[in-house]
């Protein structure tokens, strides 16, 4: 078996080498020429192994656990705020209202301009 095939078997058991190339930490050119100077020898990877961990079971723990509060916290309080505002313009605030809406009891059909 040549280098690059053990190599390719080597990655293979190690997927957290592909998250430290998605990171942009490591290329595959870097990280074969890793293995083609120290092999699979664990001091040489340590920079990159050491990011396995294990895969939680609902991919949605690892979102909520990367949440910031404090950032949730300012877009409600501004959403809460913008939505006082809207109540403010159209009308809904607790303030009593001047203008009169008209009359109270409706006109009759055949009257015209007070006749």
């Amino acid at each position: 078996m040549s280098k690059k095939d053990e190599f390719k078997v080597f990655a293979k058991t190690h997927p957290e080498l592909v998250e430290s190339i998605r990171n942009g930490d490591a290329s595959w050119q870097n990280l074969y020429e890793i293995y083609d100077i120290y092999g699979d020898d664990d001091r040489a990877w340590k920079n990159y192994l050491k990011k396995s961990t294990p895969t939680s079971v609902n991919p949605l723990t690892d979102i909520v656990k990367n949440i910031d509060m404090d950032s949730v916290q300012k877009h409600i309080n501004t959403a809460q705020k913008a939505l006082g505002l809207v109540q403010e313009l159209t009308g809904k605030s607790s303030g009593a209202s001047t203008v009169s809406k008209g009359p109270v009891t409706p006109r009759p059909i055949n009257k015209f301009f007070e006749d």
